[in-house]
């Protein structure tokens, strides 16, 4: 698993300021459109998944649900946030790819 790459990606983009933290603070960002790839945690309500994923259908960004919130914030630096805004294009791509692939390992695996 990959797993590694994924968790030096964001902790990368949390120490060069290219993640932002929370539910509102990303509805900000994306109805501004600076969020490149929003990540949100697999274990945060369902009506914050549908509310953030239809913005983001709208707005035309991409979003992952992938992980769980204690996990990702202990990536970041945070303590129980469930939502992450990637601003940087080139983070927002190779997290994104990792998520895919990580994702894909499980199917694999899920499958045989």
């Amino acid at each position: 698993m990959q797993k590694s790459k994924f968790r030096s990606y964001m902790g990368f983009a949390a120490r060069s300021k290219n993640i932002q933290v929370g539910y509102n603070t990303a509805l900000v960002l994306i109805a501004n459109k600076k969020v490149k790839l929003l990540l949100i945690a697999e274990d945060v309500g369902d009506n914050t998944k549908k509310k953030l994923t239809q913005k983001c259908v709208t707005n035309n960004i991409k979003y992952r649900v992938f992980g769980k919130a204690s996990e990702l914030s202990h990536m970041t630096g945070n303590v129980d946030k469930g939502v992450f805004a990637i601003m940087d294009k080139e983070f927002a791509e190779s997290i994104c790819k990792e998520i895919d692939l990580i994702q894909s390992e499980r199917e694999v695996s899920n499958g045989s």
